[in-house]
């Protein structure tokens, strides 16, 4: 990652309310790089542009940072693709326990030679599928918070959910500008009783001006 945009990321995380010291911002410049070098080889992201990275994968990441309020909670990421957002929030709040849950073998061995070159200690690759670990007790209410970053709609997220996640713990969706849609057709799950609070939060990524919405459930203790 150039200088430019060093200070692109840097000055947009600010704005964000998510400073980023020296240390976190040579973590995401590697980061940056190596995502790259891998993309040559096998499809982890489409780019662009060359904000797409820096501003709609790692800024959009760090969103989602201000609303986990436990910087020790286990966080796991269903999807994780690339390493977004459970990698940057991982560099940020680097006391969490990440835990990337990702299908594909690919984009999992990517993972694991990322969380390797950028040392992140208390970072593992779940080479799975979710349905597949529902089916079986070992992360049954294992997570504080579950994250999931436009890769499942709502009714199937709120069901993977109510599985994972521990009592008081938080599922948190990332989301396009619109997903009312998906609002609505959750209301009626019968999982949807253990989840009967939800807040939406409206996002403006800085420089592309794109926008998000963040919604929220917490569930039963």
């Amino acid at each position: 990652m150039d200088p430019s945009l060093i200070r692109t990321v840097s000055d947009a995380a600010q704005a964000m309310g998510v400073p980023l010291r020296h240390r976190e911002l040579a973590l995401l410049a590697t980061y940056h790089r190596e995502l790259l070098l891998w993309n040559e080889k096998i499809n982890l992201v489409s780019v662009k542009s060359a904000l797409d990275i820096p501003i709609k994968h790692v800024i959009d990441s760090l969103t989602i940072a201000p609303f986990i309020t436990n910087r020790y909670a286990k966080v796991l990421d269903i999807g994780s693709g690339a390493g977004f957002p459970g990698i940057p929030l991982k560099i940020v709040l680097n006391e969490l326990h990440v835990f990337l849950l990702e299908a594909s073998r690919k984009k999992s061995s990517f993972l694991k030679h990322i969380i390797r070159s950028l040392n992140l200690a208390g970072t593992i690759v779940i080479h799975d599928r979710a349905e597949r670990l529902m089916q079986g007790e070992t992360y049954r209410e294992y997570f504080d918070t579950v994250i999931s970053r436009a890769t499942l709609k709502l009714p199937v997220l709120i069901r993977m959910g109510a599985h994972f996640l521990n009592p008081n713990g938080f599922l948190i969706a990332m989301k396009g500008k619109n997903p009312d849609a998906e609002l609505n057709d959750a209301e009626n799950l019968p999982e949807r009783a253990v989840f009967p609070s939800v807040s939406i939060h409206e996002i403006r990524l800085p420089v592309t001006g794109d926008f998000r919405k963040i919604v929220i459930y917490k569930k039963l203790s």
